[in-house]
């Protein structure tokens, strides 16, 4: 990153730290219009109370009033925090009319306009800022690359990469670029093409190494693990001196490829080459961790702890670790400390739940999980979605409900959101409404698998529907053909069919896949209907020695064996 023009660099950082900093109250001053003021107070009585989409349209309709660049600022800030990207689009659009030649907003509104589907506007935002920056093309063009790497829709973030760097197709920077975002998207033949045509162009000798160590990735993800390792090793083995990153990205394909012990030695080597590499003493951990050397795995997190580098990575591990060991207030302190990354809302999600295992507590937990998300928002519609969930696991159902029915309208675009609300009705007994919010899903993700496997599976549990479960399930199966619950859910619907040589088949295949008492409870009930007893109690005892507290087994047992025993 350091050879990026630090003024195009100066405006993603300054502004990917707007994204997850906690925005500041803003006060209207006395020469604005009375009702951009009411707005601007309305705001921040919102956000007191935590109502972060009514935060986001007070700002909004504040900064439309009123002339204040400050205000637009801010409205654009909260509405991109708590992302609600449609208020913060237009505020962002208000900023820029106000201060047109602010990169921040600009920066801001080609983000926004991505997020919202609008690839052409963001190509054409994307690119005047692009224009803004100081220094060569190329650099100009990898340093956007890192910011479009964040997006969710990788799709859409490649499709403006790619018209960004059409201009520039004898470019290698360009096409390595290109290459890079087509990676994320999942394009792997345009990947490799333009990947191909940068190393053709003979780059420079770090675009070269850059661009070699994308193509072996590129391989893995054809399928081809042995050559992407070849490939790598060779580079490697070419080469006195090997960079770090080389043996690094060795040893992920390694893992990938399920070689732990080859990856290990590759990590070992980087260690004696270079001394104390923080990227591979994290890596070293996660491989002990992996392989469940918690001893380990624990020594080299504190070490990497120590290092100052991956400090929320060590933090989260060690907190598994503790975990794992029961040791439960050690576990809560440190997935506590998690408040940045990847992990943080598993951590604090996890601590919360900790604190809840005290039945005197569970309040205590949600006000955990309240302080989490005013201390940092970009994580606080992920909390809502936590508070719903911790609630549910204490069967406090109505208070559940009222949160999933607020993240609906928080994001209404999230299939998991929905998924989550129909899971909570099942359990709540609302059988019908849970299905209605099912089939929901299905209408509005037709070809996820996900949704179809849950309502074609509640359909053939819950009710004598098997036709349309049987349908909804073989469609789940042909988008997922390896997915070992969608299996499971067609071993399942066949039994209800009384097909029970062809579910046993098929949950045999989907337990292969996925040690699961639930599919081990199915494979039961098909082997007594098949008159095949001994079996069924011999399945029975083995998957209870390893879930010893399923309630699904402990129904099984109950309901077809207690009798005779």
């Amino acid at each position: 990153m350091t050879a990026y023009p630090r003024r195009l660099l100066a405006i993603f950082a300054v502004s990917a730290a707007l994204f997850m900093a906690p925005p500041g109250p803003v006060l209207a001053k006395d020469s604005e219009p009375s009702d951009a003021s009411a707005h601007v107070l309305q705001a921040e009585i919102a956000l007191h109370a935590m109502d972060y989409l009514k935060a986001a349209h007070e700002y909004r309709l504040a900064a439309e009033l009123s002339e204040s660049v400050e205000i637009a600022r801010q409205a654009t800030r909260i509405g991109a925090s708590y992302g609600f990207n449609d208020d913060a689009l237009r505020s962002a659009e208000r900023w820029l009319e106000l201060e047109e030649d602010s990169d921040e907003a600009l920066f801001h509104l080609a983000r926004l306009q991505l997020r919202m589907g609008d690839t052409r506007k963001a190509e054409r935002s994307y690119e005047k800022l692009l224009e803004r920056g100081d220094g060569k093309v190329d650099d100009r063009l990898l340093s956007l690359t890192a910011v479009l790497s964040e997006e969710e829709d990788t799709k859409a973030a490649y499709k403006v990469m790619k018209s960004l760097a059409k201009p520039y197709r004898d470019s290698p920077a360009a096409l390595y670029a290109t290459a890079a975002l087509a990676v994320q998207a999942g394009e792997v033949e345009d990947a490799k093409a333009f990947t191909q045509e940068a190393l053709d162009l003979d780059p420079s000798e770090w675009l070269q190494m850059k661009a070699q160590l994308l193509y072996g990735r590129i391989l893995l993800m054809e399928g081809d693990q042995d050559a992407a390792i070849d490939y790598v090793a060779r580079i490697i083995g070419d080469d006195p001196m090997p960079d770090p990153s080389t043996r690094m990205e060795l040893a992920l394909l390694m893992l990938s490829a399920g070689r732990d012990d080859d990856a290990l030695s590759q990590v070992n080597q980087i260690q004696y080459e270079s001394g104390n590499n923080a990227d591979a003493l994290r890596l070293m951990a996660i491989i002990n961790f992996r392989q469940e050397n918690l001893d380990a795995a624990w020594q080299d997190f504190q070490d990497l702890l120590g290092s100052g580098k991956h400090t929320m990575d060590a933090l989260y591990y060690l907190a598994r670790i503790s975990d794992y060991r029961q040791e439960t207030d050690q576990a809560i302190s440190l997935y506590s400390q998690v408040t940045s990354g990847t992990h943080a809302v598993n951590a604090q999600r996890r601590a919360a739940a900790l604190v809840a295992l005290d039945k005197e507590a569970p309040d205590t937990a949600l006000k955990k999980l309240d302080e989490f998300a005013r201390q940092h928002p970009q994580f606080a519609i992920d909390t809502v979605q936590s508070k719903a969930q911790l609630l549910a696991a204490l069967e406090r159902y109505p208070e559940a409900l009222g949160y999933y029915d607020q993240m609906i309208e928080y994001r209404p675009e999230s299939e998991g959101v929905s998924l989550g609300r129909a899971e909570l009705l099942l359990r709540m007994g609302e059988l019908e409404q849970s299905i209605e919010q099912y089939r929901h899903a299905v209408k509005h993700w037709p070809d996820s698998p996900l949704s179809l496997n849950a309502l074609g599976y509640t359909l053939a549990d819950r009710t004598d529907n098997y036709r349309e479960a049987e349908k909804l399930i073989r469609k789940a199966i042909k988008l997922d053909p390896e997915n070992p619950a969608i299996i499971d859910s067609l071993g399942w619907v066949l039994f209800k069919l009384g097909r029970h040589a062809e579910a046993l088949v098929e949950l045999e295949r989907a337990y292969a896949r996925f040690d699961d008492p639930e599919v081990a409870a199915h494979i039961v009930e098909v082997l007594v209907a098949m008159g095949r007893d001994d079996e069924a109690l011999a399945m029975l005892a083995t998957a209870e020695e390893k879930s010893p507290e399923s309630p699904l087994l402990e129904n099984v047992r109950e309901r077809l064996f207690s009798a005779a025993e």
